[in-house]
């Protein structure tokens, strides 16, 4: 069951989240004007947001106490986010490929998931869907 948490509950997941969307805005910056930063600096300017949202997530979803399965389906989607991260943080080690595919493969695990219903104590909401109440077709 979906709980809203109070505002004590959803500061850490907050605070990190808007760290990582401040990050991603330094990595847009480096985008339109990356000799203000250091040659190697878009490595890491990658890959920290994509880490750092894992984190928030499973730090937002520890507050909310879900489901056991609940819990290993976050953990799948922030261990996607990691392997993005690393694939962006090491991309001439052999492994970075190795580190791209995995995350692709739980991120389209995560969404097939989602399609399916699984687990069955997931929201609908969890794929940022919003349903609108059914009209009766005949009105």
């Amino acid at each position: 069951m979906y709980i809203r948490l109070d505002r004590a509950h959803r500061a850490l997941p907050v605070i990190l989240g808007i760290v990582s969307l401040i990050s991603v805005v330094i990595l847009l910056v480096w985008d339109a004007a990356p000799k203000l930063f250091p040659a190697d600096a878009h490595t890491v300017l990658g890959a920290f947001p994509l880490a750092l949202i894992a984190l928030a997530y499973l730090a937002y979803q520890a507050a909310h106490r879900p489901a056991p399965l609940e819990v290993l389906k976050a953990v799948l989607l922030a261990i996607a986010f990691f392997f993005w991260a690393a694939n962006q943080l090491w991309p001439d080690i052999s492994q970075s490929m190795l580190f791209n595919d995995i995350a692709i493969a739980l991120f389209v695990l995560d969404v097939f998931l989602v399609m399916i219903g699984w687990p069955g104590s997931s929201p609908d909401e969890s794929f940022a869907e919003t349903y609108a109440e059914t009209r009766d077709r005949n009105s």
